[in-house]
This record gives C-alpha cells, sequence and structure tokens, in this order.
C-alpha cells in the first residue's frame, strides 16, 4: 500500500510551509496564515466522467 499524499501547497493562501495538524488523519495547517484544515476523499463517482465531441466536460 503506499502513502497518503500530502498537500503541495495551502489552499487559502497558497503558501507551502505546511506541516500536520495533530487532529488527526488528513489535518493540516498552515504556518503562513495560520489556518487549520483537513483534506478527506469522498469516493469515486458512479457516472464517472465523459467527453463530449468539443472536448468538454458532460454533465
Amino acid at each position: 500500500m503506499s502513502e497518503r499524499a500530502a498537500p503541495f501547497y495551502c489552499p487559502y493562501c497558497g503558501d507551502e510551509d505546511l506541516r500536520p495538524n495533530e487532529q488527526g488523519h488528513g489535518a493540516w495547517e498552515c504556518a503562513a496564515c495560520n489556518r487549520a484544515f483537513q483534506l478527506k476523499f469522498l469516493g469515486l463517482l458512479a457516472r464517472g466522467l465523459t467527453q463530449t465531441d468539443a472536448g468538454g466536460e458532460q454533465k
């Protein structure tokens, strides 16, 4: 099994100074903007993604 991917930058300020947070798995804190956030995988889409003839995403 591979390790979980870590975020490369803060989703709020874009800074790269991230550290794991004590709140649990997937929780990170940004030293630049002093925010904490959590990443969570929700699951796979049942319908998946389909391409239209124009190359855009069809909903």
